[in-house]
């Protein structure tokens, strides 16, 4: 007997010298997993917005007010989207960065400039996973300056390995009515001196809104690089790539279904409005859209880091 408790007593612990120890277990903290999540907050201007977080560690928020989009951290770190530093963020004016949403109008015309879409509060229509669905409907405010049935949706989500918008706009009534839209997307550079544009542009027509009164004019260049004030629409060109030296990599925006124009925008010398640190590289849909009653109209927006 008790040959046998000693026995059992050396099989026992030759076992547990081979067992390997609590400390063994635990997963060093470079391998701590990450979650996606999708949650509501509110920042120091007393704003809500909602955070995304991806598995990867890429990161979004996208404001109610104005349904913004202010900040794409991709999965290494890099930030993408810029907030002028002159920006308000307490509500008393449209965010003045961001994927700002220009609807139902872009630039001057019969209502206010680029329409109320990004002065009005947008309301989370569903939280997923590292992502987010926000809409805007008509409100007293809004039907005092356009009286149309619609509903916006304007949708973000994140990956790996990009950041993937899109853009709905719904007929919700029986009579036809046109519109205008565009994101006038604010992107985060190191320098605009380090920065230049890709893409179709080389003998593309563009309308230039510096001139007096504004022209049309051919892009000679393969690439767009800025050193004065610019504010040109690149019409039927859509896939603009941002390259950043400074920062070592470069951001395709790819752009499909209704965003079929591009707008380059940046107010070179104001030192206000951060000229030096972003570019805006616009989204647009900028003839109007005609849509009849109960259609629909969609358009995406992928943000896609890469190399230089």
């Amino acid at each position: 007997m008790r040959g046998t408790i000693i026995a059992l007593a050396l099989l026992v612990g030759s076992a547990a010298a081979f067992a390997p120890s609590r400390t063994s277990r635990a997963m060093p903290k470079s391998r701590t997993m990450r979650m996606a999540t999708s949650t509501v907050e509110k920042d120091a201007g007393g704003l809500e917005y909602v955070s995304l977080s991806h598995e990867s560690g890429a990161t979004s928020k996208v404001f109610l007010f104005g349904g913004d989009l202010t900040s794409y951290v991709d999965a290494d770190g890099t930030e993408w989207v810029a907030v002028r530093p002159d920006a308000k963020m307490d509500g008393s004016k449209p965010i003045s960065g961001g994927l700002s949403h220009c609807f139902p109008q872009f630039g001057p015309g019969e209502i206010q400039q680029h329409g109320f879409a990004r002065n009005v509060d947008w309301s989370v229509e569903e939280l997923g996973e590292a992502s987010c669905t926000l809409s805007m409907k008509p409100s007293e405010y809004s039907k005092d300056i356009w009286d149309k049935d619609f509903e916006c949706l304007f949708s973000v989500s994140l990956t790996g390995e990009s950041c993937d918008t899109k853009m709905v706009v719904k007929n919700t009534g029986k009579d036809d009515w046109d519109f205008q839209a565009a994101l006038h997307s604010y992107f985060d550079i190191s320098s605009i001196s380090k920065t230049s544009i890709g893409g179709s542009f080389k003998g593309a027509t563009f309308l230039n809104k510096m001139l007096d009164p504004p022209a049309d004019e051919t892009e000679k260049r393969d690439e767009v690089t800025i050193s004065e004030e610019y504010d040109r629409v690149y019409k039927g060109l859509n896939d603009p790539v941002l390259k950043d030296s400074g920062k070592g990599k470069a951001l395709k925006i790819v752009n499909s279904g209704g965003w079929k124009d591009t707008v380059l925008w940046n107010p070179y010398g104001d030192e206000g409005m951060g000229f030096d640190n972003f570019v805006c590289v616009e989204s647009a849909a900028f003839e109007p859209v005609s849509l009849k009653g109960g259609a629909t109209w969609e358009a995406e927006l992928k943000l896609v880091p890469t190399g230089l």
